[in-house]
C-alpha cells in the first residue's frame, strides 16, 4: 500500500513542552548544554537544540526539536558527517531532515566534528565526539543578524557554504584519525558525498531522496522493538511540501472506516505503564506532518486521513482514547493506577491532540 499526501503550510499548537534552561550566550558552549535549551544574548532569545547524529533514527533528534517549537527562532545544530570507526556507522545528512526543518520554521546550523576519544569499550571505535564550538557560535551570531526565514538561511547555507564545511569535516576526521590512533571510514567516502552533492541543491534532494527511499523500503519489513500493533499493517507514505521537499515515511499501522484512513504512529513499552515522554514527542513531531496533509491518496485514489499517537503497554487493562469523555479517561487511568505525574503528561497530551485534530490511543498490548 502506497499512501502520498501534500503539505501547503504546517498549523500546530505545541502543548506538551519542558521548561527549558536558560543560557547566555557569553557563557555558551554547545558540548556541554542540554539537548535543547535557551539562549539569550542582549536582543534575542533563541531555542537551540543539537543532534548527535545526522541520522534522525538515533538518540531521538525530533524530541530535541519538538521542545524548542514554542519559541519563535529556533535553530537546530546538526554534523553533517559522523564517522564512529570503520568498525562502526559513518552517517551523512540527507536533504529530507534539512526539509523537514525549513518547513518547521528552524534554522539549521550544519556543523562538524573536530574532536573525539578512543572508545573505552571498544578501541577500534571512537566516542565523545566535540562539535567546533567557535564556528558555531559564529553562525549563531549570524543567523541573530539574519531577517529572512529559516526556509531561506538553509538553502542558502547548502548553496553557498556547505562543501566548506564538508571540507571542515574531512580534514577534522583526519586530524581526529591521527590523533587517536583509530582507522576511520574511507576518507574518499567523503569526498564522493561532496560530488555527488555536487553544486546543486536538486542534486543533494535526489542523491538524498534515493537513501531515504531504501531506507523507507527496509523499515516497511522490520518491526522495530517499540512498536507493538495490533495489525502490523506498515504502510509507506510519501510527502510532498511547498517547499519541493520530499519525506519518505512508513506509518506503523493503518485503519479504515468508510471514506476515512487512519494514520498511526505507534510506541509502545514493556516495563512501564507508558511509553517514555522521548519516544511520544519523537511519535508526535511526525503527526505534526500527518495534522497537516492535504489531497491524501491510497494507491492513488483520494481519501479522508486522520493522525492517531497509538501508546500500548504489557502493564495496561483495558482502552482509553481521546474520543472518550473526561469521566472514561478519569477511569482508566485510575484503574491502571497511573501516578500524578503520568496523568499530567496524559492530560496534556489529550489537549494537544484535540487542539490539532489528531487522536490519542492508550491500549493493553503484549
Amino acid at each position: 500500500m502506497d499512501i502520498s499526501g501534500n503539505i501547503t503550510g504546517v498549523k500546530y499548537k505545541v502543548v506538551l513542552t519542558e521548561e527549558l534552561k536558560q543560557i547566555d550566550i557569553k557563557q555558551f558552549n554547545i558540548n556541554e548544554m542540554p539537548a535543547t535549551c535557551l539562549l539569550t544574548s542582549k536582543k534575542n532569545t533563541f531555542a537551540i537544540s543539537k543532534w548527535v547524529s545526522p541520522k534522525r533514527t538515533r538518540s531521538y533528534p525530533f524530541e530535541r526539536v519538538y521542545n524548542s517549537l514554542v519559541i519563535a527562532k529556533k535553530i537546530t545544530v546538526i554534523p553533517i558527517i559522523k564517522d564512529e570507526g570503520a568498525q562502526g556507522d559513518r552517517d551523512f545528512i540527507q536533504w529530507d531532515t534539512v526539509s523537514l526543518m525549513s518547513l518547521l520554521d528552524v534554522f539549521v546550523i550544519f556543523a562538524y566534528y573536530d574532536k573525539a576519544e578512543i572508545n573505552p569499550r571498544n578501541k577500534q571505535k571512537i566516542t565523545n565526539q566535540q562539535f567546533n564550538n567557535t564556528y558555531i557560535l559564529t553562525k549563531i551570531k549570524e543567523i541573530e543578524q539574519y531577517h529572512s526565514s529559516a526556509l531561506h538561511w538553509n538553502l542558502n547555507e547548502l548553496n553557498t557554504n556547505f562543501h566548506k564545511i564538508v571540507d571542515k569535516a574531512k580534514s577534522a576526521y583526519l586530524k581526529i584519525e591521527k590523533t587517536t590512533n583509530v582507522t576511520l571510514h574511507n576518507i574518499s567516502g567523503i569526498d564522493k558525498f561532496k560530488e555527488r552533492i555536487g553544486t546543486d541543491v536538486s542534486l543533494f534532494m535526489n542523491f538524498s531522496r534515493e537513501k531515504a527511499k531504501q531506507a523507507q523500503a527496509r523499515e516497511f519489513v522490520t518491526k522495530q522493538p517499540k512498536e507493538s500493533l495490533s495489525t502490523l499493517s506498515k504502510a509507506k507514505i510519501t510527502i510532498t511540501n511547498y517547499l519541493g521537499g520530499q519525506y519518505f515515511f512508513t506509518v506503523d499501522e493503518v485503519d479504515f472506516d468508510k471514506d476515512t484512513i487512519y494514520l498511526i504512529e505507534g510506541k509502545h513499552s514493556k516495563n512501564s505503564i507508558l511509553p517514555s515522554k522521548g519516544d511520544i514527542k519523537d511519535g508526535l513531531l511526525k503527526l505534526i506532518l500527518y495534522s497537516n496533509l492535504t489531497d491524501v491518496k491510497v494507491n492513488g485514489n483520494k481519501i479522508k486521513s486522520r493522525p492517531v499517537l497509538l501508546l500500548t503497554s504489557s502493564l495496561l487493562k483495558g482502552c482509553v482514547s481521546s474520543l472518550n469523555n473526561k469521566q472514561e479517561l478519569k477511569d482508566f487511568l485510575n484503574n491502571n493506577n497511573f501516578s500524578s505525574v503520568q496523568k499530567e503528561l496524559i492530560d496534556k497530551l489529550m489537549t494537544e491532540a484535540s487542539k490539532n485534530k489528531f487522536i490519542v490511543k492508550l491500549q493493553y498490548s503484549k
